[in-house]
């Protein structure tokens, strides 16, 4: 008997919109090729590319920011790991600046104080200032070297730019300096170019005020002033300073002189106790400062300094009083 193995079952329903899809297309495609164009399915590819291009124009920028904020993201946590260590670095640096700065502030500075003693061939000890006194009535400072150091009382203090002062107490240790701009201060001292003597003293102003110079000298701004070493309270022939200005005219009792210091004391940071200096030292000088200005201020001078009050002699002889050396140095009386 024979099998009939004939297949009768339908074909599959999801075959045929398949077929009807790809015949479509190859037939869509084949019309693409065929038309112009300006056919109607070119007019509809332009319709829709249209359409969609500002959303690929959005999508661009979405992607970079996207890019972007990952690469923040591991920057942001580098710099967590670094930013310690570059905050250190920054910190040695300012040090380091800082450092080097002062170094060379304070080179400048002992490069005047090693010129003066060149100049001058001073034998003596610098020190340091670590003390300055804070009202008009005692002007002056203390150095860190004492007795140990060969220091002693009525020494001659000079700074970078000229003399400053005298010793007027000593510890082991330290010591304390009258400067010259104090009331109670006073320095036998001669104008260099005409050797005419006075001295000089401080004032409640601030001010140097050159005292007993005969009214027959002729004196003129920028005449250079030393210490005289008359009753020998300060060593002869240091610089002081410059006549900064005169009031009055020769040949006048009553005419004021002002002496301008070469350098501020209220900056001065060390400082030289003079033991000794050269024979010749007034006969020396050493430059001064090409922008030195004229001193201003109150005009009280006193009295002209023929007396300090307690019956000595200050005159430019020295010495001559009861007061002996002491004289010339203004009265040192409360060493």
């Amino acid at each position: 008997m024979a099998l009939n193995f004939q297949n009768n079952s339908p074909a599959p329903v999801g075959r045929v919109p398949l077929i009807l899809t790809l015949v479509l297309a190859l037939g869509l495609v084949g019309i693409y090729s065929a038309e112009g164009p300006d056919g109607p399915i070119h007019r509809v590819q332009a319709l829709v590319e249209g359409a969609v291009a500002p959303l690929q124009m959005a999508g661009v920028p979405l992607g970079e920011a996207v890019e972007a904020a990952e690469d923040s993201g591991s920057d942001n946590a580098a710099s967590e790991a670094t930013l310690t260590a570059l905050r250190e670095q920054n910190e040695q640096l300012v040090a380091q600046l800082t450092s080097s700065e002062e170094i060379r502030l304070e080179n400048e500075r002992l490069r005047g104080l090693l010129n003066l003693r060149d100049v001058y061939d001073i034998r003596g000890v610098a020190g340091r200032v670590i003390g300055r006194s804070t009202d008009a009535w005692n002007q002056d400072i203390t150095l860190d070297v004492g007795s140990s150091s060969g220091v002693e009382t009525g020494l001659t203090v000079m700074g970078p730019t000229g003399v400053v002062g005298q010793v007027i107490s000593v510890s082991a240790g330290s010591c304390r300096v009258r400067l010259l701009t104090d009331p109670q201060s006073g320095a036998a001292a001669m104008i260099q170019s005409s050797r005419a003597e006075g001295i000089v003293r401080g004032s409640l102003d601030g001010l140097l005020y050159l005292e007993n110079i005969g009214a027959d000298v002729n004196i003129q701004v920028g005449d250079v002033v030393l210490t005289s070493g008359l009753g020998g309270s300060y060593t002869r022939g240091l610089v002081i300073g410059t006549v900064a200005r005169v009031e009055g005219s020769a040949g006048k009792d009553t005419r004021k002189i002002v002496v301008a210091p070469n350098g501020s004391v209220s900056l001065m940071e060390e400082a030289i106790v003079v033991f000794s200096a050269a024979e010749d030292a007034s006969d020396r000088s050493i430059p001064a400062p090409s922008d030195q200005a004229p001193a201003s201020g109150a005009d009280n001078t006193g009295e002209g300094g023929q007396s300090d009050g307690d019956g000595n002699d200050d005159g430019a002889e020295g010495g001559s009083g009861d007061g002996g050396p002491d004289d010339a140095a203004g009265g040192e009386g409360d060493a």
